[in-house]
This record gives C-alpha cells, structure tokens and sequence, in this order.
C-alpha cells in the first residue's frame, strides 16, 4: 500500500509537516511511504531575493514528483503554503498538469489529505485546505481530514494550528514560528489516519 506525499515548502515549515505526515504513515503496517517535492517556478534569483535559495537548494535531494506519481500511489497527502486563501501556485501548476490522470479516472477511490501553513492565525489555511479538496473530489478521491479525535488541536493554552479539514501551522510573517509539538502531531495523526483509510479500502 503506497503512500505519497508530496508538498511545496519556501521556507521549511511546509517540508517539516509532510516529514510528520509521512511519519503517521509509515507507522501503518504495510504502508510504503514517499515523500516529493512539486517542482519549483521561481529562479534562483527571485529565490535568494525572498532569503530562501539556501533552503530551497536543501531540499534537492527529495525527488522531484510527476503528475504519474499521483497514479502509483493508493493515498496521496497534498501539502502546501497558503497564499491569498489559496493553495501556492507551483502546487497549482502542479495539479493543472494531471488533466490525464482526470481523462483516465486514474485517482477515482485513492484516499487523499491536505496540510497548509500560513503567516497569521487566521491567514486561510482552511480556504486553502478546501481549495485541495475540490481538487481531490474532482479526481473522484476519498478526501480525510483531521477528525476532532485527536484532541491536541482543541483549547486555547497555546497558539494551535489544525481544523477538521487537516492539519495546519501558522508561521508568523517572516516565518519566525517553527510548526509547534501540536503541529507537528496533528499532521502525524493525520498521515496515519489517511494510510489507515487506504488500507481498510484497499481490503
């Protein structure tokens, strides 16, 4: 049973919500996990202008994904910066290429999640979260999100990322705020959930 994971990160937050997700997954037994990145439209020097060519090229070694990556996977964990209440636009450009896969009914049943950060804490990661969701239900994907079971995401002790849509972490403006414990465990929770879901479809 794989599991992809595939995500955008211009600043590492992203990249370290996917690592957790893909960690709540690999603990599903027979769960096969990957992790990619989606390919990157800025140049190097937009990127070192922004203050994050050095990241960006930190991540070379993760593969880049391809639209037929979506295909091979049985669960697919879309992951994501917020922008304007939107999914970024390489993750866009990414999703506008697997028209084939849409032609095809390739990903019709495959189980699918959605994880976001952003700057503020009501900056539109749940807009964004649902921007992936019709995404997913035009694939004809079975769409999880972050069920209220893992309690982590209630209470006002401390600034939390998380809704029902899935999991989330606010970066604060200039990315000061690293994703919290509590972050990081509701998208481990939800990788799990989501390999659980494909298991129990796959029979």
């Amino acid at each position: 049973m794989k599991v992809l994971v595939i995500f955008y990160s211009l600043y590492g937050h992203i990249k370290a919500m996917a690592e957790a997700a893909a960690k709540g997954a690999s603990s599903v037994k027979g769960a096969s996990v990957e992790v990619k990145r989606v390919p990157e439209t800025l140049s190097d020097s937009v990127l070192e202008k922004m203050g994050a060519l050095k990241i960006q090229q930190s991540f070379a070694p993760i593969p880049v994904a391809k639209p037929e990556d979506l295909e091979a996977a049985d669960a697919v964990i879309f992951c994501t910066p917020t922008r304007y209440g939107n999914m970024c636009g390489q993750v866009a450009q990414f999703l506008d290429n697997t028209i084939q896969l849409w032609l095809k009914g390739s990903l019709v049943g495959k189980v699918g999640g959605a994880i976001s950060s952003s700057a503020t804490q009501h900056g539109g990661n749940e807009a964004t979260l649902l921007s992936l969701h019709k995404f997913m239900l035009h694939q004809g994907m079975v769409v999880a999100g972050l069920p209220y079971a893992f309690q982590a995401q209630m209470g006002l002790d401390e600034i939390k990322g998380g809704s029902p849509y899935g999991a989330t972490t606010i970066a604060g403006g200039q990315g000061e705020r690293l994703p919290s414990a509590t972050d990081l465990a509701g998208a481990e929770y939800q990788g799990r959930y989501v390999a659980e879901l494909a298991s129990k479809l796959r029979g």
